[in-house]
């Protein structure tokens, strides 16, 4: 299969485009497995992960035998495997889902990444339930502006076969696809939502709020810290009832959710003060981790970051900013700097965080910067590690070496 014809002595099938060939071959090749399982995709800037993981906890609740594609890791009922990205190749992908099909699996809830949307990664999937999470700045070394990234994500909602659709309508670019979407299932705290949160009480353990849906009202309390939370456990709880899950079973699968890996995952080694891991890597994600922190920590918040490297550049200062004005002291340090200069990529973000006023040093080595940021906690106090959450590696120009977060806190805090 070509796109050009070749010089070479063999049959050819000279097609537009090469990418969308492969995965009809693939879906075609091994049956169309995505017919065989109610598919979910969960596309959005921020919460895809946590998302999948509360769609995934509701479904088995619901006595489905499930899997999970995304970011974090793949799962085939129950049989856990490392995740190379977000959402696989189509030729992976499909044979993926066949797999699945043919374990039994019933259902999957997957991660659907703008790249994979426009790279015709998941075409020829048949989505039971597509949902949106939310939309802000990321990956616009990739999409250059905002409008081109959020043109790919509203395609998967106009440009696939879906059965339903759920969309967040506190997103202002939730409004316009719902809008354009007569038969969406809209969640938020809106009170225009079909599915909303009312009277929400946030603290570190979790959240408890009134989950409000046209089958009825129920209290949920839900295991997850953070408001943001809250907001994915609504779309989470408006793909199952797209699916036809009875309300009390969408709350237990809620309350039953487990800790996702590096999303304010905390480090506790009997320290008098709070240390959080999470995977805040834009700037409103890392607004809103920062939020989250500080809305159950008494002392200050002390935020580690720093950017990943051959990555839109143009959200380093903005992510400086984000920190510089949200938490009590920053310190910028290397994230991923892959083939980039670590100290050009922290002079990028420093620049926003001094332009707040707010306390922060800079310290390349991570490791360090964690160290410091630890020893500097006080009885009360909180320290947010953010942008790597789950990874247990750093990109360096010339090679790649164990690196995690949660590890590195442990020891630092004397082991635990």
């Amino acid at each position: 299969v070509v796109e050009r014809q070749l010089a070479l002595d063999v049959p050819q099938i000279v097609v537009e485009d090469s990418r969308v060939a492969l995965a009809f071959a693939a879906a075609a090749f091994h049956a169309e497995p995505s017919r065989a399982v109610d598919v979910v995709a969960i596309t959005g800037t921020n919460g895809k992960t946590t998302t999948t993981y509360l769609v995934d906890s509701i479904l088995r609740a619901a006595g489905r035998t499930t899997g999970i594609i995304g970011t974090v890791e793949t799962r085939v009922a129950g049989e856990r495997r490392n995740a190379s990205r977000t959402t696989p190749e189509s030729a992976d992908l499909h044979s993926l889902l066949a797999e699945m099909r043919d374990a039994d699996v019933t259902a999957v809830a997957m991660e659907v990444s703008s790249h994979a949307i426009d790279l015709h990664r998941v075409d020829a999937v048949r989505f039971s339930v597509a949902a949106f999470t939310n939309l802000t700045q990321d990956h616009l070394d990739f999409h250059h502006t905002i409008e081109e990234y959020a043109s790919v994500k509203k395609r998967l909602f106009t440009d696939f076969e879906v059965g339903r659709s759920v969309i967040n309508i506190d997103d202002p670019f939730g409004v316009g696809i719902a809008a354009e979407l007569p038969g969406a299932i809209t969640v938020g705290r809106s009170r225009d939502a079909q599915v909303r949160a009312e009277d929400e009480r946030l603290s570190a353990a979790g959240a408890i709020f009134t989950l409000v849906t046209p089958a009825g009202a129920a209290l949920v309390n839900l295991p997850l810290a953070g408001a943001y939370n809250v907001s994915n456990a609504l779309v989470a709880a408006g793909c199952a009832l797209a699916l036809e899950v009875d309300l009390a079973t969408v709350v237990a699968g809620l309350e039953a959710a487990p800790q996702v890996p590096g999303r304010l995952e905390r480090v506790d080694c009997g320290q008098d003060f709070s240390v959080v891991v999470d995977y805040a890597h834009t700037p409103d994600s890392l607004e809103k981790a920062i939020a989250a922190v500080k809305d159950v920590t008494e002392g200050r918040v002390i935020c580690v970051f720093g950017c990943g490297g051959d990555r839109d550049p143009d959200k380093r200062p903005v992510m400086g900013r984000a920190a510089g004005s949200a938490a009590d002291y920053t310190i910028v340090t290397s994230d991923n700097p892959r083939s980039e200069d670590p100290v050009g990529i922290i002079l990028q973000v420093e620049d926003g965080v001094r332009a707040t006023g707010g306390a922060y040093e800079t310290e390349p080595d991570r490791r360090l910067a964690i160290e410091r940021a630890i020893a500097m906690a006080s009885a009360g106090d909180a320290v947010l590690i953010a942008g790597k959450g789950h990874e247990d590696y750093q990109i360096f120009s010339d090679r790649t070496v164990h690196f995690d977060d949660r590890e590195v806190a442990r020891e630092v805090l004397g082991g635990c």
